[in-house]
């Protein structure tokens, strides 16, 4: 099931336009060129456990109604509903732009992160095999990666990966939050299910690559059912780590993820939103560092025991990985190959189309 169209008002923006029902035009997806000169984004934020991503997309055909990276958008001149779910912006010199960060003096071989903001393996990446370009870059300079997905996908680039183990440092972790087919498919629409996400699982540790699951966002009324059986379920497909954040809605966030909830789960919606009230001081969400995250009171600390202990039982470390030692190396210019821009051509862009 696809979402419907909806935007919530832009909060850079005066003026908002919304259709009325039936009138909304249909919106084809939209790839936008990303023309600025910078890959690595950095971070200092005490409660996420990297420094260093690359994004070679923003905006996500996955369309999952909880994503926290949804007001991005909105600093690009778009929505943070039906926009980010259609228009993706592309950086098509990923790959060459990461080569050049790696060539700098400052950069010192810290891992990588695939990606802070969207789904590296969303649906696009199929064709423009921007994040197999950044991962063959990671490899030719020996630098650490992880990956966090939800798709797939990530099984055509077994080979990169199996490069990447025995030079330098990898870790996949996919994305589950819920053991419900019919949860996901409400909430995930562009996902395949939580079944064909543990089978990668499999295919990847059979592979000999270092993966996990996150069952993040741990959402308060729907996360917690099946919980222990999704993480068994994991071990026993091969994954040896987990983590869980629970669900964030800031900024326009809290409005989408609302209406999906009623729109697809009205029976469930009243119970969730009770929950997450009950977390975060009477309302829904609350930004501070160490509290978004975990939030608090009873009933989210016994969520998070629940899940330590199913953890435990399942095999599954919950202990923050370390900083992997670096590996990295700039090869010699003879080993360095032609100028990345060799990793096929794409597909045509088309300009932005508002979807309102």
């Amino acid at each position: 099931m696809r979402p419907t169209e909806k935007n919530p008002p832009n909060r850079f923006y005066v003026r908002h336009v919304e259709h009325d029902d039936g009138e909304s035009p249909t919106v084809p997806v939209t790839l936008v060129d990303d023309a600025s000169r910078t890959i690595v984004s950095s971070n200092d934020s005490p409660d996420i456990g990297f420094r260093y991503s690359v994004n070679p997309y923003r905006g996500c055909l996955h369309a999952c109604a909880y994503c926290y990276a949804r007001p991005t958008h909105e600093h690009l001149g778009y929505g943070a509903g039906t926009d980010f779910d259609r228009i993706v912006v592309v950086k098509r010199a990923a790959p060459e732009l990461l080569r050049e960060a790696f060539e700098k003096r400052t950069w010192t071989g810290e891992r990588v992160v695939f990606s802070g903001v969207t789904d590296p393996y969303q649906p696009v990446e199929r064709e423009l095999r921007l994040t197999r370009g950044c991962l063959e870059v990671c490899a030719l300079y020996k630098n650490p990666v992880g990956i966090i997905t939800k798709s797939p996908l990530v099984e055509r680039d077994l080979d990169v990966l199996r490069e990447l183990r025995g030079a330098a440092h990898v870790r996949v972790t996919v994305s589950i939050p819920f053991a419900d087919p019919a949860v996901a498919r409400a909430l995930e629409p562009g996902v395949v299910s939580p079944e064909r996400r543990l089978r990668t699982i499999a295919t990847l540790a059979d592979a000999g690559i270092p993966v996990g699951i996150s069952v993040s966002p741990l959402v308060p009324g729907l996360g917690d059912a099946g919980l222990a059986e999704l993480l068994a379920a994991a071990g026993r497909a091969g994954a040896t780590h987990t983590f869980a954040v629970m669900l964030r809605l800031p900024g326009a966030v809290r409005e989408v993820f609302e209406e999906r909830l009623r729109e697809a789960l009205p029976l469930r919606a009243e119970k969730v939103l009770t929950r997450l009230r009950e977390m975060h001081g009477e309302r829904l969400y609350d930004p501070r560092f160490g509290h978004r995250q975990r939030g608090s009171g009873p009933y989210a600390e016994a969520l998070l025991a629940t899940f330590e202990s199913a953890a435990r039982r399942a095999g599954l470390t919950t202990r923050m990985e370390d900083e992997p030692a670096s590996t990295f190396t700039r090869p010699l210019a003879k080993d360095r190959g032609p100028q990345l821009s060799l990793f096929g051509s794409s597909p045509p862009s088309g300009s932005p189309t508002r979807a309102r």
